[in-house]
């Protein structure tokens, strides 16, 4: 598949580990509860890429190593222009040196999410500086000008499931999500940051589309879903991304999808794949 990415900058933008927050008052949930969870920031231990997303004893749970700027306006930057698959390097602490890989992006709290090693996470500290060879926005698909390509690096392209046929792209995912059910994250402008949440509180639609197994890092299709300059329904249309939070337990709130592929007509076709997953290729 022919792209422009000899053109794409290869660029270095830094972070740092970054300390969850909580709140005193905890979370109301869906069913009007009061919960006080694990939500997100920090580093998981035991939870990467590959595990299931549902299930966990916490809220907008973030595999890996959450990482962020703590001056706003180069945090821009650093989530914007850093896509799925670019690598990132450790700076400073006892990690320093060791290399990992960019999973996803968390709106609201405006959170880059990184995967390392086991081994390397036990060395990493909160406050440690990561850098990321950022590129991939900007990147065209030459031959399907309709495709827009959001967040994704062309490390992660080369390794999808991607077959051209005929002015169309069959995709390999491991789940097809309708777009009835996306919640938190509708309405922003911008998909070349965040992610929108897929809602998981009407179990027989989770049955249906069989949602409840579910991981970090499954690439998904959500169906009638426009997200090239924002987020919207239309029909025909269709998204492809990334999971890269957990569930939650408030209403509107559940797993997140980071946008990679769209178009607005139907020039995307998603397949059934079960290895469709970042923990599959990184």
């Amino acid at each position: 598949m022919r792209t422009n990415k000899e053109k794409l900058p290869v660029i270095s933008v830094s972070g740092t580990v970054w300390h969850p927050k909580g709140g005193a008052a905890g979370r109301i949930t869906a069913d009007g509860g009061v919960v006080w969870l694990t939500g997100t920031g920090g580093i998981t231990y035991n939870a990467q890429i590959g595990d299931p997303c549902i299930g966990w004893a916490a809220d907008h749970l973030e595999p890996g190593v959450s990482a962020r700027n703590k001056d706003d306006e180069i945090n821009q930057a650093f989530t914007i222009l850093s896509c799925v698959g670019n690598e990132a390097k450790i700076r400073s602490g006892d990690a320093k040196g060791e290399t990992g890989v960019v999973t996803g992006k968390h709106g609201g709290c405006e959170h880059l999410i990184l995967h390392f090693a086991a081994e390397t996470l036990e060395k990493l500290n909160i406050d440690d500086t990561i850098s990321v060879k950022a590129t991939g926005q900007g990147l065209e698909l030459l031959d399907y000008p309709e495709i827009k390509t959001r967040n994704v690096s062309p490390a992660l392209l080369e390794k999808m499931n991607i077959q051209e046929d005929g002015g169309r792209l069959k995709i390999g995912v491991a789940k097809i999500v309708p777009a009835k059910i996306m919640g938190s994250g509708l309405g922003h402008t911008s998909t070349a940051r965040g992610d929108y949440d897929i809602t998981m509180f009407d179990d027989e639609t989770v049955e249906k589309y069989n949602l409840s197994n579910l991981r970090f890092g499954d690439i998904v299709a959500i169906t009638d879903a426009d997200t090239r300059f924002g987020r919207s329904y239309k029909k025909g249309a269709c998204t492809i991304g990334v999971i890269v939070h957990g569930n939650s337990f408030i209403a509107g709130h559940g797993p997140g999808v980071t946008t990679l592929l769209t178009s607005k007509e139907p020039f995307i076709e998603p397949f059934l794949d079960e290895n469709a997953n970042l923990s599959e290729w990184f």
